[in-house]
């Protein structure tokens, strides 16, 4: 099993990211990243709150799943909040990029505010790796899932990202590069008016 530093490609120890799960303030702005393969492979999302005042984003829940209809994935995506905004590639199992316009118009006929994301690689990894390495980045120790495939991500002795098991990895990084512009703040509820009685004398 690869260790930090050793071909990872975020070196950054667990123990400098990891926080104990906390309520998030609802004045927070929160988005999603997601990597979908639909069919036989993996759709995985990732959550973000963003603290404004400080410039950290706070991962805090995560979802992953294989063979499931898309009706399954996007009932987890709403669980979590039908308003939050996100983006998702969907590019794994297809060949060009109207077929993925066409998988992402289905989410959001489904009710999800999603739209494709910046997909620039090198770019990506090292806007998550500035966050991770000056501490902008904080992750809820309660996202094993994601830990797991941290401690993997990793690079081949000729520079190349090891593709396995890193669907977290990519939805994180879709997540910082094009879907915190699109975070938003969570919906105050609807105040509905009293009904005010009928008096027959009135």
């Amino acid at each position: 099993i690869p260790q930090l530093g050793s071909g990872a490609i975020y070196p950054v120890p667990e123990s400098e990211i990891s926080v104990a799960p906390f309520l998030i303030p609802d004045h927070w702005p929160r988005a999603f990243g997601m990597d979908t393969d639909q069919g036989a492979g993996f759709t995985a999302a990732v959550w973000a709150a963003h603290d404004r005042e400080t410039g950290t984003v706070y991962l805090y829940d995560c979802y992953k799943r294989s063979r499931a209809e898309l009706a399954v994935h996007v009932d987890a995506l709403k669980s979590r909040g039908a308003w939050i905004p996100g983006v998702g590639d969907a590019a794994a199992l297809i060949v060009t990029a109207h077929d993925a316009e066409q998988l992402i118009a289905l989410y959001r006929k489904a009710g999800l505010d999603i739209v494709l994301p910046d997909k620039s690689v090198e770019a990506g990894i090292h806007k998550v790796w500035t966050l991770l390495s000056t501490g902008k980045m904080k992750v809820f120790s309660s996202m094993q899932g994601w830990f797991e495939e941290y401690r993997l991500y990793r690079r081949d002795d000729k520079g190349r990202i090891v593709k396995v098991n890193d669907n977290y990895m990519d939805s994180t990084k879709y997540l910082v590069a094009s879907g915190i512009q699109r975070a938003k703040v969570k919906p105050a509820p609807k105040v509905t008016a009293p009904i005010r009685p009928v008096s027959a004398w009135s």
